[in-house]
């Protein structure tokens, strides 16, 4: 990172800057869209977008939104459905609008930051990488949680096991195919399994509905923790910036761009209120969960040993595929989009090597780390956003004249305050929280 941006001069042609920014952004994706198809009809395409979305979806629901889940669960009961629709309509809100406008312009989002104010694409950068980096010791970790439930390891060796077998799919040849399949098939088995623990609870839907719009209490560093740790730091741009990644991107695409993040979205929506109401289940049942793995003993009071184990792998899964996001697109913010692919997996590698290492130093207790992180990608959430909805609203030359719907640049703005206010409030929580 050597010297600031220029503001752009001329229509889609913004100068240099060094935190991913082509020479030539204009012609550098314009070259590299003609060879494409005008919509996702390939294969290639249709895989890639698929990819992206399992990402977006995979990444929100980690290790941390579990631990997040039964720990909140326990202290408001019912009453965190509130809080889950809020983090629901929140993510909507923003990842409608970041896929949008990532999608449109081909950029990553520190590239349009430059583009806007040369120098905020480095503090995005740097704030996105700087959580990135919290959260994926705290994935990390929970790969290790996952594997000691499933298997019995210890949580150090499986966490080094888990973190060998990603770093393996950041070697191999097809790096970004491998990604995309093992999100997509982790993401379904997730999904699967938490179905099977939420039916055998057996929870009070009916409780948990008139909660969901009546709450008996809220919570706000409750719920700029859950918005933190599903829509917060690295999480908002994972998917997108897998999907222009994978060379879908531009106005001709904007359908399917708009149709991918929806489904991404509705994805995550439906593991959220599964995994809430498998748990809600339990504690509603009378089951007191105060040990250190309160997640574990959750499924375990609702299936026996069969769903300690389906917890490890739940577990498992989400971590994982919350260790590669979080590689991917930390690492996407600190590297420049014409640079080489693999170096850029090599810095991956090399990323996913020193969280591993900072989780064994460090020492802290998973579930407190986990929570931490999510409320610290809260306080992250209204920068970056901010500008990509300026982008929408001002910068019709970076959007190659696109006319951005005002709609949803209203929803945007919204949710935007929302973040902001929550964020505000999770200040003075933050310290109490850590300590």
């Amino acid at each position: 990172m050597s010297s600031s941006a220029s503001q752009p001069q001329h229509h889609g042609t913004p100068q240099p800057n060094d935190v991913g920014q082509p020479r030539d952004v204009a012609n550098s994706r314009d070259s590299q869209r003609q060879p494409a198809p005008a919509g996702p009809r390939a294969k290639g395409h249709r895989s890639a977008l698929l990819g992206a979305m399992f990402l977006m979806a995979t990444s929100a629901i980690g290790p941390g939104f579990i631990t997040q889940t039964t720990v909140f669960t326990v202290q408001l009961g019912a009453a965190f459905a509130f809080a889950i629709l809020l983090s629901i309509l929140v993510d909507i809100a923003v990842q409608l609008n970041v896929w949008r406008v990532i999608g449109v312009s081909g950029l990553r989002a520190q590239e349009l930051a430059n583009s806007v104010l040369p120098g905020a694409g480095y503090v995005l950068a740097a704030l996105v990488f700087l959580g990135g980096a919290v959260f994926n010791i705290g994935n990390i970790a929970g790969t290790g949680l996952g594997l000691n439930a499933m298997l019995g390891l210890d949580p150090k060796i499986g966490g080094a096991v888990s973190v060998v077998l990603a770093i393996l799919i950041f070697l191999s040849k097809r790096a970004g195919l491998a990604l995309d399949r093992m999100v997509v098939l982790l993401g379904a088995v997730m999904i699967l399994l938490m179905l099977y623990v939420a039916v055998v609870a057996a929870p009070p839907v009916g409780e948990a509905l008139k909660n969901t719009v009546l709450p008996e209490k809220v919570d706000f560093l409750v719920v700029t923790t859950l918005i933190g740790g599903t829509v917060g730091g690295y999480i908002t741009y994972s998917g997108a910036h897998r999907m222009i990644d994978s060379g879908v991107s531009g106005v001709e695409n904007v359908n399917a761009v708009s149709r991918s993040s929806v489904l991404g979205i509705l994805v995550t929506c439906v593991m959220r209120v599964l995994l809430f109401l498998a748990i809600f289940g339990v504690v509603a049942g009378g089951v007191t969960l105060a040990g250190d793995n309160m997640a574990a003993e959750a499924f375990g009071a609702a299936a026996g040993e069969i769903g300690v184990r389906i917890f490890g792998v739940v577990l498992w899964a989400a971590a994982l595929t919350s260790v590669i996001g979080a590689a991917f697109t930390s690492i996407s913010f600190v590297t420049s989009s014409t640079g080489s692919t693999r170096t850029r997996n090599l810095l991956t590698v090399g990323f996913i090597l020193v969280c591993a290492v900072l989780y064994l130093v460090l020492g802290k207790a998973p579930q407190t780390l986990l929570v931490f992180a999510g409320a610290f990608n809260g306080l992250i959430l209204p920068f970056g956003f901010a500008i990509l909805l300026w982008v929408g609203w001002r910068r019709r030359d970076l959007l190659h004249g696109y006319r951005y719907p005002v709609w949803l640049l209203v929803v945007g703005v919204l949710a935007w305050l929302l973040t902001v206010y929550l964020a505000w409030n999770s200040l003075a929580g933050l310290a109490k929280l850590w300590a």
